[in-house]
């Protein structure tokens, strides 16, 4: 991936006009849909005795353990995956590339919901299927959750200014993603995979 960037604007992505308009979403849209999801899902399971306190507690942890290392996967492993010919580098393009050459495009800081919602079917539809709902139910309330807290990161780190030293070190990782290493710092919300499997950027002295 080149460093061929345009700060503060956009461009077309699609020709198709209703593919252009559903590529764009407002950054509050993921919430207004999936926090009544996240709420309904682990009321519904507690109520129903489905599951329980202390097992929504923990493997709400762990499905939200499980988004962190599915965001780095996905990120590292698909969204920067080129490929070898037009197809692959148009997907790549549509999927990622466009982010990287304009990363100040409001509406498209966090997913489309034609692209999430698919996904959260398919991932609820496997849980179902596994006729656990002890584990399922909190699980899939807690990796829905690390997704939007993914939204909510990369979206601020994009359009607002950190407040925070935590926020602050998360802009910076990132943004040394953007403009200064494609082939570090896959973790958006987070920093800790990186660090554990290599892929931090590591800053000289000279530099820090």
């Amino acid at each position: 991936m080149d460093f061929d960037y345009t700060r503060h604007a956009h461009a077309r992505l699609f020709q198709n006009d209703f593919l252009e308009v559903t590529s764009k979403v407002h950054p509050a849209v993921p919430f207004v849909v999936y926090l009544p999801v996240v709420v309904g899902t682990l009321a519904w399971g507690l109520a129903r005795g489905l599951t329980t306190p202390w097992g929504a507690v923990a493997f709400f942890l762990a499905g939200w353990l499980v988004w962190d290392v599915a965001e780095y996967v996905i990120h590292r492993g698909f969204f920067h995956w080129e490929g070898n010919g037009p197809l692959t580098r148009k997907i790549h393009d549509v999927i990622h590339g466009y982010h990287h050459r304009f990363p100040d495009d409001p509406m498209r800081l966090v997913m489309p919901l034609g692209a999430s919602i698919p996904l959260a079917l398919v991932i609820a539809g496997g849980l179902y299927l596994l006729g656990t709902p002890f584990v399922t139910l909190p699980l899939f309330a807690g990796f829905v959750s690390g997704y939007l807290w993914y939204d909510f990161v990369h979206y601020s780190t994009h359009a607002r200014e950190p407040r925070t030293a935590w926020g602050k070190a998360i802009r910076s990782h990132h943004m040394a993603h953007h403009f200064a290493c494609p082939d570090k710092n896959f973790g958006i919300s987070h920093r800790w995979i990186d660090a554990l499997v290599g892929t931090l950027r590591q800053r000289s002295r000279s530099a820090a």
